[in-house]
């Protein structure tokens, strides 16, 4: 049942409520740190009273607020690990990688990216939210409007493909793939003889 909108009253009312539980939240985001749970929070807090995020009452209050103190949390790791590679190229005397192996992760994010695109439609967007968007399976089944369980087989699938895809023999001396399993199939959603064809 969907929650009504607050008034700005209110919602100042429920930040502060919440604000004890949210820092938790925001620190166990930020892995425990409490300076960058507090930058994180800060910038969360003025997302929602800048009226950038913005409560439509589709969950709880509270399920909402987490929700946005965790995009928060990826966003300001992206700035940072950003503004790092930016200041690592501007500074002569920093150390940088070696060329090769700045080489090796273009060429392993390519072949990621191209492998993503030989996969059916769901299979690509189970796999993207979880890699990129760094989503939960059920997160990435409420974006997707299937159940958890249809989303977890597409991403089961979807992970044997990809490993097959990256693993198959490249060269004319059929050395492996740059990208290649870390583990042979456990269970049976990762066995590529329990799933069938895609539906």
């Amino acid at each position: 049942m969907a929650q009504p909108a607050l008034l700005p009253a209110e919602l100042d009312a429920s930040l502060e409520a919440l604000h004890e539980a949210s820092f938790g939240w925001a620190r166990s985001c930020c892995d425990g740190d409490p300076d960058d749970a507090a930058d994180v929070l800060q910038s969360t807090y003025v997302k929602v009273l800048s009226g950038n995020a913005v409560f439509e009452g589709r969950s709880t209050f509270k399920t909402w607020l987490f929700g946005v103190i965790r995009f928060t949390t990826l966003e300001v790791r992206r700035k940072r690990a950003r503004d790092a590679a930016i200041a690592a190229l501007q500074e002569p005397g920093l150390a940088s990688p070696p060329a090769d192996a700045a080489l090796i992760d273009a060429e392993e994010g390519t072949l990621l990216r191209n492998a993503l695109t030989m996969l059916p439609a769901r299979q690509q967007e189970v796999m993207h939210l979880v890699f990129y968007q760094s989503m939960s399976i059920a997160e990435a089944a409420d974006v997707m409007e299937v159940s958890v369980g249809s989303a977890r087989t597409h991403y089961a699938r979807g992970k044997w493909r990809l490993r097959t895809l990256l693993t198959r023999p490249m060269g004319r001396e059929g050395s492996a793939g740059l990208l290649r399993p870390n583990r042979t199939p456990e269970t049976p959603d990762d066995d590529p003889r329990s799933m069938g064809d895609e539906s």
